[in-house]
Parts: structure tokens; C-alpha cells; sequence
């Protein structure tokens, strides 16, 4: 019995079957990045809210516990780390986050809180994210405050490009359903903002994973 015919396709239809493919292999990639893409969620943004400083502290470090000779001893101390990525992950390194939040008492640095905020607490902190997108501050557990649920404002820069603002909330914190800025947020948003505070060697410890879309 004689073997099956072979084939061979000849030059033309080869181009042809390689050309077809360079077509087609954007297509391929596009959708492989697009699938990459829809399970990296944006970060959600949120109200810069109005106590935003009016006129920045002469000490804007990471560390708001200390606020140049002033150390602040009130409330749970606490380390607020994490990254700043694009949707594809990319680290966003130089991009500038900011942090601002109420002292444990419940009071801003801003003139439109009647200048009662604690002095020794800083109340405001801004870092340069690394080359692996990493940043961290030293503060406390955000308190809450008339109105509102504990939440520290989250602000992301790229030079004086705002990329984002936004709100961190605390994960179990029995004020937050019946805040009205949290509840407007879908499951999925408020579980990309809300984050345990757990215990630490070093006071409490929280992390939370920034994602622009830029």
C-alpha cells in the first residue's frame, strides 16, 4: 500500500500563511493585554474633600507623627505602605503620593476647621515612589470625625499631573456604612480602598496597592 500523499505548500501560499499571521498576532497580543488589563482594576477616585491644605507644612515628610521639633503621641500609630502601578503593573517610579487626615481628635491643619488640629501632628506627608513603585508614611489610624468614617485622602502625582485622588478607609470600622461616600462605592470599589490596620512589632500596619490608569 503506497503512503499518503504529502503536500508541500508552495512559496506563495507560505508567504501568504505568514503574513496572515503577522496579522493576526497584534490581535493576539492586544487581547492578551486587554485580559490583563480587565483583572487590574483602576483604583477608584474619590472627593479631594475640603481640607486639602491651604498652605503646605514646612515639614512634608513621610513620618506624621513628628512635625519638625513637635512628636505627636496621640492616637494608634501606624505605617501605611504600598505601591503605585499602571494597569499593566508597571511600577509609576518618581510619581509623588500624597496623604492628608485628621489628628485623633477629629481636626485638619485648614483655616475652614477653625486652626484647632493638634500642632505636633503634621497631618500631611508627600513621598517619591521608588523604582519598584513603593511608598510608605508613619501616621495613625485615621479617626473619624463629625459626618464621616476614619479615612486618610490619597493623592498621586506625576510632576503637577494630578493622576488621581482618592480616599483609604478602614476595613471593619463600624462607621463605615453609614458613610455616604463609602456606600456609594460598588463591592468591588470599596474593597480596592478599604484595608485592615493589623498589629505590628512597630504599631499597626496597613497596605494599600495603588492603580492608575494613566
Amino acid at each position: 500500500m503506497r503512503p499518503p500523499l504529502r503536500v508541500v505548500p508552495g512559496p506563495a501560499l507560505q508567504r501568504r500563511t505568514v503574513a496572515a499571521a503577522m496579522v493576526a498576532w497584534p490581535l493576539v497580543w492586544t487581547g492578551a493585554r486587554a485580559r490583563a488589563q480587565a483583572g487590574r482594576r483602576p483604583t477608584p477616585s474619590q472627593t479631594e474633600g475640603p481640607f486639602y491644605p491651604v498652605r503646605l507644612p514646612a515639614d512634608v515628610d513621610n513620618d506624621l507623627l513628628r512635625n519638625g521639633p513637635l512628636q505627636y503621641a496621640q492616637g494608634q500609630p501606624a505605617w501605611l505602605d504600598g505601591t503605585v502601578t499602571d494597569l499593566d503593573g508597571k511600577p509609576l517610579a518618581g510619581a509623588t503620593v500624597e496623604i492628608w487626615q485628621c489628628d485623633e481628635a477629629g481636626h485638619y491643619h485648614h483655616p475652614a476647621d477653625g486652626g484647632r488640629a493638634d500642632p505636633a501632628f503634621q497631618g500631611f506627608g508627600r513621598v517619591t515612589v521608588d523604582a519598584d513603585g513603593r511608598y510608605r508614611f508613619r501616621t495613625i489610624r485615621p479617626a473619624p470625625y463629625s459626618g464621616r468614617t476614619p479615612h486618610i485622602h490619597v493623592k498621586v502625582k506625576d510632576g503637577r499631573h494630578e493622576l488621581l485622588t482618592t480616599q483609604l478607609y478602614v476595613q471593619g470600622d463600624p462607621h463605615n456604612e453609614r458613610d455616604f461616600l463609602w456606600r456609594r462605592l460598588d463591592e468591588a470599589d470599596r474593597r480596592a480602598v478599604t484595608v485592615p490596620f493589623r498589629p505590628g512589632s512597630d504599631g499597626l500596619q496597613a497596605s494599600f496597592p495603588i492603580v492608575v490608569a494613566t
